[in-house]
């Protein structure tokens, strides 16, 4: 299992896309890119935005301005004072800035190129942990007391075996599960664990139709996960934002899943 710990910020990739990186640090951010193919097809849609708005607005950029339309003229006809002017100032700023250098961040907000069908995955999982944790009465469908009940009901459910990991090695109960829907209409499973002060985490089980993927690590303000896909299926371990204990019981999860997945092979 390899960790995915990016060297690449969100930023940079938006700097790339602008032209604003030094050359070195461009270098290294195509290098990164050509290993992260999901990434990689974000920013090709970034730029494919970018080229679109040049291509669109590049030639309006050129043109005269009209005389009725020049800053003077308005001015005289509607006698503006000078706060006026600085406004209106400020106001062909940022026409400039858009339709010149700011292509790159008008694409960022405007392409918002689409999230990737595990980023919503990912997110679906982590809306399901924000809501279940905090149940006292009904965080589960099944209780943890039930296991073998609850493991062949929603392997049932799924449509291939599911594993329940053990996590009390690392002081964590499991509370139960409950069967959700999933991504494209697929059932998903979510499994709740509990440790010693009451923190919670969870284990949210579903089909995947993208390539396999190491471990990765999504960041929030509360809550934070790492997911992975493995034999199409996807994984998402959250908690609380606390990547070092997070991620030891995700690659206790990883490593419970593959054992399994290589004595079905």
């Amino acid at each position: 299992m390899t960790d995915f710990n990016s060297s690449v910020s969100e930023d940079e990739l938006h700097a790339y896309v602008d032209g604003e990186l030094p050359a070195d640090r461009r270098e290294a951010v195509a290098t990164w890119l050509a290993s992260h193919p999901e990434q990689a097809a974000v920013v090709a849609a970034w730029l494919a935005q970018a080229e679109a708005i040049r291509a669109r607005y590049s030639s309006v950029a050129q043109e005269p301005v009209p005389s009725r339309l020049k800053l003077d003229a308005i001015l005289r006809r509607q006698g503006a004072g000078r706060r006026s002017i600085a406004a209106l100032a400020a106001a062909a700023a940022v026409a400039a800035f858009v339709i010149g250098g700011g292509v790159g961040w008008f694409a960022r907000g405007a392409s918002a190129a689409p999230p990737s069908a595990f980023s919503i995955f990912t997110a679906d999982a982590l809306e399901a942990h924000k809501l279940y944790v905090v149940e006292v009465r009904h965080p589960v469908e099944v209780p943890g007391s039930e296991r073998p009940h609850l493991t062949q009901w929603l392997s049932k459910r799924l449509g291939y075996p599911q594993i329940v990991p053990d996590l009390q090695a690392l002081g964590l109960k499991l509370v139960g599960g409950r069967l959700l829907p999933g991504p494209r209409g697929d059932a998903a499973a979510l499994y709740m664990y509990e440790g010693p002060t009451g923190e919670r985490f969870t284990v949210y089980s579903s089909k995947a139709q993208v390539p396999a993927t190491a471990l990765r690590f999504k960041e929030g303000d509360r809550f934070a996960a790492f997911y992975w896909v493995d034999d199409k299926v996807g994984y998402v371990v959250s908690g609380p934002a606390e990547r070092d204990r997070l991620e030891t019981i995700s690659k206790m999860v990883y490593e419970q899943v593959d054992k399994n997945a290589g004595k079905k092979s």
